[in-house]
């Protein structure tokens, strides 16, 4: 357990003590800033007739930091490793492989949840200004929260298999960029075919990144959905171990 920590907390101080890392976290506030001053707007003095997590956060300034963000994130956790020498030196450390996929993934998980902590003040802020305080669910908001950490998770396992393929960090962040967006476009499925009634239909659903976040945004969490989510996630783990462990065939 120490030797997993040690690397955890390696992660995160490559992200803190570099500027990229808060730029990161200053470009992810301020589109999420841009979304809450657009709510707001729409709020003011109008009828919504959807929640306000679900509106804030089904959106595409939404879309756009879960797609651009992990990328970014993710793409030094290998490859920058790779390009300055330093992984084969970490690897001949008495540490496992599986103890350095797991470590670098968690590290950038929790780089990632940090950068969404400010969002915890903003029902506040709602509550505050806002003359009707029912409006914000303290469910919703949790739910939120969960859906945020499941995408996240998914999205950087992803971004780790990416980065360790390659001794680019540049490559690792389009490759990880291109594979996020392909899961992200199945979620169109459902709106551009036709409803049909089938497993073609539930498929479709069940895959449909959109459709869980608007569940998320309304308090619901579904064990399928949460099920799908941590199986793609130690899918790419997996991944990510098993390009890790070919360094030995070569």
């Amino acid at each position: 357990m120490q030797p997993f920590l040690t690397l955890v907390r390696r992660e995160l101080g490559g992200c803190y003590v570099s500027l990229i890392g808060y730029a990161i976290i200053a470009a992810v506030q301020f589109l999420l800033g841009l979304s809450f001053v657009i709510v707001l707007r729409a709020l003011n003095g109008k009828p919504f007739d959807v929640p306000v997590t679900e509106a804030f956060f089904n959106n595409g300034l939404f879309w756009l930091v879960m797609l651009l963000a992990p990328p970014v994130i993710t793409m030094r956790t290998y490859a920058q490793e790779k390009s300055s020498g330093t992984f084969e030196t970490l690897m001949t450390t008495p540490v496992g492989d599986l103890q350095v996929v797991l470590a670098k993934f968690t590290g950038a998980l929790l780089f990632f949840m940090s950068a969404w902590l400010p969002l915890l003040a903003y029902p506040f802020l709602l509550k505050r200004f806002s003359v009707d305080l029912s409006q914000v669910d303290t469910g919703a908001v949790g739910g939120t929260f969960i859906g945020i950490f499941l995408f996240g998770a998914l999205y950087m396992a992803l971004g780790c298999f990416a980065s360790s393929l390659t001794r680019n960090q540049i490559i690792a962040a389009m490759n990880a960029f291109v594979l996020g967006l392909g899961l992200f476009l199945l979620s169109y499925l459902t709106f551009i075919l036709p409803p049909k009634a089938g497993w073609q239909s539930g498929l479709l659903t069940h895959i449909s990144m959109i459709e869980h976040m608007r569940d998320f945004t309304r308090g619901i969490v579904d064990t399928r959905q949460v099920v799908f989510y941590l199986s793609l996630t130690a899918l790419f783990l997996f991944l990510t171990l098993k390009v890790v462990e070919s360094r030995r065939w070569k």
